[in-house]
Formats: C-alpha cells, sequence, structure tokens
C-alpha cells in the first residue's frame, strides 16, 4: 500500500515535527489536535526546523534563497492544522503522538477506527506500551501498529517499526516501505517494554541517574561534566527536560514495573512531575527556562 495523505493525531513536542518530515517527503499530512494553541505551536515547530533545513542548504550553496522560500511554502502548504476529523475520510495512515497513557492511546485508536476507511493503518508513536493492547479496542487489530519515532523527529533516522501480535505481514510491509519513503531508517521489533531502543537506553541512563542520585552532585554539574566529555551531546538531566518529564518518567516506571531493579526510576523526576514541572514545555524541570 502506497500513502498519499497521513494524518498525526497530537501536535504535541513530537506531532508537529512528525507532520514536518511527512511533509518534506511531499505526502499532506493532517495535524489534528483538540487545542489551538497546540496545533499553533505544532505549526510553528514544523515551520522552524523547515527554516534551519532549508537555510543549511543556501548557506552551502545548494540551494538559492528564491528556491528555499518557495520549497519552505510547499512543504508547510502540505500540513493541515486542524481541530476536526473532518478529512479523516481521505487518510491512507494516522500516527497518533497523544501522551503516553494507555487509556488516552486507546481512547484515540477506538474513535480513529471508527472515522478512517478501511484500508488506513492505525499507527502509534509510543516508546514503550503494547500495541496489541491499543489493537483490541479497534475492528483492524491486523492494521494496527507501532511507529516510534525518536526526538527530534526532523533528525534522527531510526524509527522503530513494531509488530503487536495480530499485526499483519501486509501491514509490517506497508509500515516499512512508509519510514523509507519519508527518508527514515526503518527497524522491525517486537513488543517486548522499552521495544529495541528504550529497553537499552533506559537501561545506561538510569544508571547514570542512579549516581548522580547516590553522589549528590548538582544536576548541572553532573551534565557538564559527561558533555565535556563528548560521549554525549546533552547530559541524561538535560535530555530528560528536552524530552518532557512526565514521558520519560512514564516509560522509566513502565520499564521498572517490567524488569525491575535493572531500571533505576529517579526521586527528583517524581517529585518534579508531581509538582507540575516538566521541563521546557512547562518552563521548569531541572532546569529553569525562561519565557
Amino acid at each position: 500500500m502506497f500513502v498519499f495523505t497521513a494524518a498525526v493525531v497530537g501536535a504535541g513536542t513530537m506531532g508537529g515535527e512528525i507532520a514536518q518530515v511527512i511533509a518534506s517527503a511531499d505526502i499532506d499530512v493532517v495535524l489534528k489536535d483538540v487545542d489551538q494553541a497546540a496545533i499553533d505551536a505544532g505549526l510553528d515547530r514544523a515551520r522552524e526546523v523547515t527554516a534551519l533545513q532549508l537555510n543549511k542548504l543556501v548557506s552551502k550553496g545548494k540551494l538559492s534563497q528564491e528556491d528555499a522560500d518557495a520549497r519552505a511554502a510547499e512543504i508547510l502548504g502540505r500540513i493541515d492544522g486542524t481541530l476536526s476529523y473532518d478529512r479523516f475520510g481521505a487518510v491512507d495512515l494516522v500516527i497518533e503522538a497523544v501522551p503516553e497513557r494507555m487509556e488516552i492511546k486507546q481512547a484515540v485508536m477506538a474513535e480513529l477506527d471508527d472515522l478512517v476507511p478501511g484500508h488506513t493503518i492505525l499507527a502509534s508513536n509510543t516508546s514503550a506500551l503494547s500495541i496489541t493492547e491499543m489493537a483490541d479496542v479497534t475492528a483492524r487489530p491486523d492494521q494496527v501498529i507501532g511507529l516510534h519515532f525518536f526526538y527530534p523527529a526532523s533528525r534522527m533516522r531510526l524509527v522503530e517499526i513494531v509488530e503487536g501480535e495480530e499485526t499483519s505481514p501486509e501491514t509490517v510491509q506497508a509500515a516499512v516501505a512508509f519510514v523509507s519513503q519519508i527518508r527514515k531508517s526503518p527497524i522491525v521489533c517486537g513488543e517486548a517494554p522499552g521495544f529495541v531502543v528504550n529497553r537499552i537506553l533506559m537501561s545506561a541512563v538510569s544508571e547514570l541517574w542512579k549516581a548522580q542520585h547516590e553522589s549528590g552532585a548538582a544536576f548541572a554539574e553532573f551534565d557538564q561534566g559527561l558533555e565535556a566529555t563528548g560521549a554525549v551531546p546533552a547530559g541524561p538531566f538535560r535530555l530528560i527536560d528536552m524530552l518532557g518529564l512526565d514521558t520519560v518518567l512514564h516509560v522509566a516506571e513502565h520499564l521498572h514495573d517490567s524488569y525491575g531493579d535493572r531500571v533505576f526510576v529517579h526521586p527528583g523526576m517524581q517529585e518534579l512531575v508531581a509538582a507540575g514541572h516538566l521541563g521546557q514545555k512547562t518552563g521548569k524541570g531541572f532546569y529553569e527556562y525562561g519565557s
């Protein structure tokens, strides 16, 4: 199956970037949310990423400014921000990028199942949750799959394609083709908690969280020490703020429940989330951000 029109539900941290990636591959995409402010933020992010990409080509002499402006208008013109499901009757693939809570994702999947055409693939951008459980609330479990993009989606090449228990080979094949179509690198995996990347990453980074917690080092000092080695582009606590503490905490707790003490859940992260401090998106997390 070839994807001519796609949709992204959820215009938050990832939604705007995923929509931009799809539009950059010359595919029309509907960006849906329940809040106009979220849609505006998602479109702003798509506009910002597009400008950065094209300005880089201009600075290298690979594209004229006139051509860059025309290309930007073309990419952004392919993204339709909306509060309604009016255009979902023509989409071939939908990616939900709503908050990382099973009950929210199941509600969205059930809603989409009633609205989109029978051939449409329902995909989840979940980083750790069960595709099978999401598929269970639909009448098309064979057409439900995970498409896990990594932050920032505009730059990260890898996309995990996650099979549920009833995902059909045809759906997997179509997902692989779509990911290649949008110029990303697909890897197919099962739905073990954390899939491939987060299972490895969380095991490693939780050791860093544990080392900071036991040492009592300041978060900035700890991050700066690691960044100075050149081993990581951003320290673990700076990275959590970028990704969103609520999302990272949910994944960490899920993997701790699955794998026990192999995954350390940082108490400081739990305290910040309980206080509503979720990182860059709220202006405060392990660090504070100006308005």
